[in-house]
């Protein structure tokens, strides 16, 4: 089965980074009230990882699944990265996502690209999530400093490692599904590239959006197409600017950026569109996209997001964003459903 077939209840997921306290320091009753809000929604797929929050974000959407059957839903979570008993005293550095998780657990996290690192941060997952299996598993981040020798060792010992396993799992029907988890296109040509692995999808944050797609057009989308790897879109509202928030690529967004996005929203407010819907429709469009997973921490978010996917979007505004060059000419666009 694909990705797309595997998710019955539909392309919208949940990405439950703001659950380990990106940003801020979310109380467990929000966090909760977010999970609960997406289930009551209809939403059947959530997306997490050992890295959001030191394990604090696997903590809760277990706590609040563990009220659910566990057929009832697909689940993913991450592997690169694994989390210790050993408590740090100060915010953690993560290279390009800086002290993203300082509100969360103190707990050292450690990044393990290896089979045996793959094999633990596995157990780990189910152990703070409570359940007895994964749907889906992504590598997590393996293209920070990409073309750095730092990287090209974390790749290799990927390669040799977490991506073997996990072919292994797949093919023994452990999980049914894995990838990268990155937010760099050119790591997963590069995986897609491979002869000795055989991945069934991706998890892409970031690089197909209404603000960041051209590289991903031109060439992951056409390969994923070809390699039959279906990408799951994530950061589809890009770190929170496209959704009404200040930040993008994890940090205050610069002033061009902000323009960009200005653009964009007057030219919705002409047409009458929720920029929000613009943002998922159009990550949607896209033959080779199986679903989007935007995150949020408060439960009136997810109804913004439910009713995003369903509103109408009149062709004149993709054809403005065109004439603007706001969007690809060669972008797939959502079909007007008026």
């Amino acid at each position: 089965m694909t990705i797309k077939e595997i998710l019955t209840r539909g392309p919208l997921g949940f990405g439950t980074a703001p659950l380990g306290n990106m940003f801020r320091n979310i109380p467990d009753e929000e966090a909760d009230a977010t999970v609960e809000a997406a289930w009551e929604a209809g939403t059947r797929y959530f997306d997490t990882a050992p890295f959001y929050g030191a394990g604090l974000a696997e903590i809760r959407l277990g706590k609040n699944l563990s009220k659910h059957k566990r057929d009832e839903y697909v689940l993913s979570t991450k592997v690169g990265r694994i989390v210790l008993d050993e408590v740090v005293a100060g915010p953690q550095e993560f290279g390009e996502k800086g002290t993203l998780f300082q509100y969360g657990r103190k707990n050292k996290v450690i990044f393990d690209y290896s089979a045996d690192g793959t094999k633990r941060s596995i157990e780990g997952s189910l152990k703070r999530l409570g359940v007895d299996r994964l749907d889906f598993v992504w590598i997590h981040d393996i293209a920070q400093d990409f073309y750095g020798d730092e990287w090209l060792a974390m790749f290799e010992a990927a390669r040799t490692g977490a991506m073997k396993v996990l072919d292994k799992l797949r093919d023994e029907g452990v999980i049914k599904a894995w990838g990268l988890g990155v937010n760099k296109v050119e790591p997963v040509e590069i995986m897609l590239g491979l002869s000795e692995v055989r991945p069934n999808g991706t998890l892409l944050a970031g690089r197909y959006t209404l603000l960041d797609h051209d590289y991903a057009l031109q060439r992951l989308m056409p390969l994923a197409q070809e390699k039959g790897v279906q990408i799951i879109v994530g950061g589809p509202y890009s770190s929170g600017i496209l959704a009404g928030g200040a930040h993008f690529e994890y940090s205050e967004a610069p002033p061009e950026i902000v323009a960009k996005v200005g653009k964009i929203k007057s030219a919705a407010e002409r047409h009458g569109v929720p920029i929000k819907a613009a943002a998922l429709q159009f990550c949607l469009a896209h033959p080779a996209a199986a679903a989007v997973i935007p995150g949020a921490s408060k439960p009136e978010r997810i109804a913004e997001d439910h009713a995003a996917l369903k509103a109408s979007i009149p062709s004149g505004f993709w054809e403005e964003l065109r004439q603007e060059n706001l969007v690809s000419a060669h972008a797939p666009l959502p079909i007007d459903r008026r």
